[in-house]
């Protein structure tokens, strides 16, 4: 009985001992407790990239967009009428786009 009760403390204390290095093991290092929290800041997650890929996007459209506006109102400046059914429609805008041209080359654009 004796021998028993010692093999059975011999495990037991082997146990808590393994189960104890096992948690101390698990531990990050205690000099730079920043450095990993820096390094998971700066890699993006599929999520972030996702987000930033859309904005990209959205300002991409948003600027084409602006331009053809501007293009757009530009060439109504000069006589162009998108909304009228007109026979003569490629000759109307492209009187419309040589008017813009010959404007932006007398202003010296």
């Amino acid at each position: 009985m004796r021998t028993t009760r010692k093999l059975s403390l011999a495990a037991l204390t082997l146990s808590l001992s393994l189960g104890i290095s096992g948690i101390a093991l698990a531990q990050t290092d205690a000099a730079a407790p920043g450095a990993d929290a820096a390094a998971a800041a700066s890699t993006p997650t599929k999520a972030e990239k996702r987000k930033a890929a859309r904005a990209k996007h959205k300002a991409e459209r948003k600027a084409a967009r602006a331009k053809n506006s501007a293009e757009l109102k530009e060439l109504e400046k000069n006589g162009y009428k998108p909304s009228a059914n007109d026979p003569n429609y490629p000759d109307d805008l492209q009187k419309a786009q040589q008017r813009a041209a010959a404007a932006k080359a007398a202003s010296g654009q």
